[in-house]
């Protein structure tokens, strides 16, 4: 089996993640790491990883196939476009941009070279997440009506330590959290035609929103609700529920975690829920409706870790033997519809998003 030789560019919480995953994929090798922290380079050393402080000298170095961008937003374009510059596939953490604008630039010079980006949308991997969306394109839950998302949880007053979260436009929970419920609903329930959407910061009073109400109207004719907050007391979140994250609290033991349903797929002829695969539907001779029984059963599946399947999916895109489950210009209009929701909160009307 080929295997990829991999850089990491940042090595904060996200880009431990990547390397501790990576190290342990069949298809890849991680040769370097990039970061300007020494604690960050004693990281990669504790790993028998070589490290350097500037991410240039090291794809300049290093004989990469792929490279992981882990930096903070606003340096994703920029890191992103030397790499493709030296021909090197790169695997974007979202959001892929801070900007609508700059996001359609990247992906120009990665299509100009032929340079295959990855959108770090890691749920996509997900098995569960998967199931869920061959189930509705199988017509599971007959014509799509309504999609009902809820990500709400309590993030403590120390993640707030590092001040862009508070200060700045990309640390509030939707580009943070939000971004990755408007990829997933895409995914699995169809492309978004239009949305409406509040915001508010009246909990913490930080300049950056706490919570947002999104209403979402999809190009199939459903409709769709998304609930969030980071400063709600509440188990109805993807990540204190799904277990992908370990470093949530209960995550790393299954039946520690909430068994609660944080996304709601509902049709003609049945529902569908995640990240606990349930399917509800009326069996038998009565006629459907509120009257019947509603049976219930779950989806079959074969869990794997998201990251995992992400990991390895990435090494294989480097060696250009698979094309990305999600390129530069899906992460993109994941992005638009992100960026539509300040934008419709901020005007108090409906944005149209492009076809």
């Amino acid at each position: 089996m080929a295997r990829a030789r991999i850089g990491i560019i940042g090595l904060g919480v996200i880009g431990k993640s990547h390397l501790s995953v990576l190290q342990e994929t069949e298809n890849a090798d991680v040769v370097a790491i990039s970061d300007p922290t020494q604690a960050a380079r004693d990281h990669a050393a504790g790993r028998n990883v070589k490290a350097y402080d500037d991410y240039r000298t090291m794809i300049e170095t290093e004989r990469l196939d792929g490279v992981v961008i882990a930096t903070p937003n606003d340096q994703h374009v920029p890191v992103a476009l030397d790499c493709i510059s030296r021909d090197i596939a790169v695997l974007v953490e979202k959001p892929i941009a801070e900007s609508v604008e700059a996001a359609r630039r990247l992906c120009e010079a990665a299509e100009a070279k032929n340079i295959p980006i990855l959108v770090g949308h890691h749920r996509r991997h997900n098995p569960a997440v998967r199931a869920v969306r061959k189930a509705i394109a199988d017509g599971v839950i007959g014509k799509p009506a309504i999609a009902t998302v809820i990500y709400t949880q309590l993030k403590p007053d120390s993640y707030f330590n590092l001040g862009w979260r508070r200060d700045k436009a990309s640390g509030g929970p939707i580009l943070i959290n939000l971004i990755h419920e408007i990829d997933l609903i895409r995914f699995v329930f169809g492309e978004i035609e239009s949305l409406q959407a509040s915001t508010s910061s009246a909990v913490r009073g930080f300049p950056v929103e706490d919570t947002a109400g999104v209403l979402l109207r999809f190009r199939n004719g459903a409709l769709g609700t998304i609930s969030l907050s980071d400063t709600a007391a509440s188990p109805f979140s993807w990540d204190l529920t799904s277990g992908e994250f370990d470093q949530m609290a209960g995550t790393t033991d299954k039946l520690k975690r909430q068994q609660v349903s944080s996304h709601i797929f509902a049709g003609s002829e049945g529902s569908l829920t995640l990240p606990d695969v349930r399917h509800f539907s009326y069996r038998g001779d009565t006629e459907p409706g509120w009257l019947s029984e509603l049976s219930e059963d779950r989806l079959a599946l074969t869990p794997e870790s998201a990251y995992r399947r992400q990991a390895r999916h990435f090494a294989a895109v480097s060696l250009r033997e698979e094309e990305p489950v999600i390129n530069g210009r899906d992460g993109l209009r994941t992005l638009e519809a992100t960026l539509a929701v300040k934008a419709a909160s901020e005007s108090g009307g409906t944005v149209r998003l492009s076809a």
